[in-house]
This record gives structure tokens, C-alpha cells and sequence, in this order.
């Protein structure tokens, strides 16, 4: 069987999905790339990968593609990692930083900017961490660089909290798709895979290259703050989400 190429993101909220791949014993033939969300995308749009867990915000741009599991990263209440940092509270905001690591979160809080906390902020690119924001200045920052920020801030977003707040409605970051059919035995052992690593997710956390939080922190990150079925309400809030991406 020809060797199935697999893109995912290097994030912590990952780490269970990549214990599963990589230890459950449950799935062979296939090889593993990790790195940040735009470029996972980037690697299923130019077809160097036959599966990947892509953001939900890239799907808009890749042509014939299809779930190929109920799981998922999202989120039903604050999740911690896609944070707005800001000197002042919202109407006070005169510009916005963007992490351009991921299109999700830059469509997200563009999307709450204007119809939600009706706002209309300058953005800016964020080439990197900036420490020392003006006065009227907020940045968007996502992934496992968030941890510890918040208290370094006067005012501090969950931008997942903020859309459930919003619409009602959980979250969805990223979720699994092929763009072409899959051997259907591949895709039940990568399901079975993707659940074992869910189930065992206390232990993913070995796969943390140099983790900048303790383990009861990412533990509890992944245990309380992730979700990762990709449920119905989860669907239906990805839906409204690509609709008002539209």
C-alpha cells in the first residue's frame, strides 16, 4: 500500500492525536508532518499530504475535501490558546496585531470585531511577540506561546469564549480531511487512533517537546479546556462560522 502522508498542527491541543497516531500500535503505513496551522493547510492545498488536520478558517480555499473523523479541535467554553491581549477594553482598541500562524483565528476575531463587538480596529501583521503594545494597541496570539500572557495584560480575550458568548454556540479550530477517497481500513484504524489517543490523553503529554507549563497545567489543558468530538452543535457552529466567513 502506498505510504499515506499525514500534515497535523505542533500545538499542545494536538499532542493526543499524535499519541494515538504514534503509540496506540493501531495504524502503519503512513508518515507524519507536524507544523503550524497555515502551513498544515498549505501541505493538503498543494497535495503533499493525503489527510490533515486543517483549520477550519483555510477550508473556504480547498477544493473537494471530506471529514475523515468526528474528531476535532474545538472548543465549548474558554480555551485558553486564542487569546486577544489588549492595554484597554474593546471600544478603545485602535489597532490589532495578528498571528498570522493561523487563518482561523484571524478570521475569528475579525468576524467578532465587526459583528459582534462592533469595532473596527486597524490590523497589522504580527512578525512577532510584541511585549510592549501601546496604549491603544491589542494583538491576537494563538497556540502554546499564550500560556502566561494573560496576567501580563490589563485586558485578556478567550476569543472561543467571546464566540460562544456571541453565537451560542462551541467552537471549531481545525478538524481532520482528505481531499481524495482513502483506503476505508486506513480510515477506521486513523479513527481508531485519533479516539485511543483522545482516551489516553493524561499520557499524550510525553510528546511535549520542551513544554513551557507544567504537566498538571497541560493536562488540565487538554482534559478541561480542549473538546474534541466533532459533535452536532460543534458542526453547527462550524456552519454559521464559514457562512459569516462568506
Amino acid at each position: 500500500m502506498k505510504i499515506i502522508r499525514i500534515t497535523a498542527i505542533s500545538y499542545y491541543n494536538t499532542l493526543p492525536f499524535i499519541y494515538g497516531l504514534t503509540h496506540s500500535g493501531l495504524l502503519s503505513g503512513y508518515k507524519l508532518n507536524l507544523e503550524v496551522p497555515s502551513q498544515s493547510a498549505q501541505r493538503i492545498i498543494s497535495n503533499e499530504a493525503e489527510i490533515g488536520l486543517i483549520p477550519v478558517g483555510a477550508l473556504p480555499g480547498i477544493t473537494d475535501y471530506h471529514l475523515v473523523s468526528n474528531f476535532c479541535i474545538g472548543a465549548d467554553k474558554n480555551v485558553k490558546s486564542v487569546l486577544l491581549l489588549a492595554n484597554v477594553a474593546l471600544p478603545d482598541i485602535k489597532t490589532i496585531y495578528l498571528d498570522t500562524d493561523s487563518l482561523t483565528s484571524v478570521s475569528l476575531v475579525r468576524i467578532l470585531a465587526d459583528k459582534y463587538w462592533k469595532i473596527s480596529p486597524q490590523w497589522k501583521n504580527l512578525p512577532e511577540l510584541k511585549g510592549n503594545l501601546k496604549q491603544d494597541e491589542g494583538m491576537v496570539v494563538i497556540g502554546d506561546k499564550t500560556f502566561g500572557l494573560c496576567p501580563q495584560y490589563p485586558f485578556c480575550y478567550d476569543l472561543a469564549g467571546e464566540w460562544i458568548k456571541f453565537t451560542g454556540l462551541p467552537f471549531v479550530f481545525a478538524v481532520w480531511i482528505a481531499r481524495k477517497p482513502l483506503p476505508s481500513e486506513f480510515e477506521k484504524s486513523f479513527q481508531s487512533a485519533l479516539a485511543w489517543g483522545v482516551e489516553h490523553r493524561e499520557k499524550s503529554i510525553i510528546m511535549a517537546v520542551n513544554p513551557h507549563i507544567t504537566e498538571k497545567e497541560l493536562i488540565s489543558y487538554l482534559k478541561n479546556d480542549i473538546s474534541y468530538n466533532l459533535d452536532e452543535e460543534k458542526i453547527k457552529g462550524m456552519e454559521l462560522f464559514l457562512k459569516l466567513l462568506s
